[in-house]
């Protein structure tokens, strides 16, 4: 009987629609707010971010990064709004992405690096960076991703990607790292 590949299916595009419509707008790899990119280059070209500090190098080609040849997804930073673990529905194709090599490549393993700006208490923090990673893991494990492949980690706001005291920095600090 055919059950379990329509019941994935179906489990797929109920939390993609459900996803869908709970997220809010705005945001990039490269911090910006707008959609648009600042440059060509690589990395968060002009926002004083470095591709390494950000986890990748720009979007690169194909779906949301995705390799052609198998290789790790390039954009390995998704951004959350304010005091939120809510994945944004223009990272959804980034983390499909991640969900696709990982079901490909099942000996590979990732740690969801959750982090925070630097607003509310240390505790508060650590807490909120860890239901940001728990929701990028709950994501990845409806696309079929296993669980010992995935590992969580929040680091809250001790390990910011910018220094600063804007909402252009607090926007670049609020993230999910797919460390591999």
């Amino acid at each position: 009987m055919q059950l379990k590949p329509y019941a994935r299916n179906l489990a797929v595009a109920l939390s993609l629609a459900f996803l869908a419509g709970c997220s809010s707008g705005g945001g990039t790899q490269d911090g910006s707010m707008d959609g648009t990119r600042s440059g060509a280059g690589s990395g968060a070209a002009g926002t004083g971010v470095s591709g390494s500090q950000v986890g990748g190098t720009g979007f690169g080609s194909g779906a949301a990064g995705q390799q052609a040849d198998g290789r790790i997804p390039q954009q390995r930073t998704i951004y959350f709004e304010f005091d939120s673990d809510r994945i944004r529905s223009e990272f959804e194709p980034v983390l499909a992405s991640h969900a696709r090599y990982l079901r490909e490549n099942g000996n590979s393993r990732v740690v969801l690096q959750g982090h925070t700006d630097e607003r509310g208490t240390r505790e508060y923090n650590m807490a909120l960076g860890e239901r940001r990673a728990r929701s990028v893991e709950r994501f990845l494990s409806v696309q079929g991703v296993s669980p010992s492949q995935v590992e969580v980690v929040s680091y809250g706001e001790e390990r910011p990607a910018v220094r600063g005291q804007n909402e252009e920095t607090f926007a670049q600090n609020r993230r999910v790292v797919f460390a591999y």
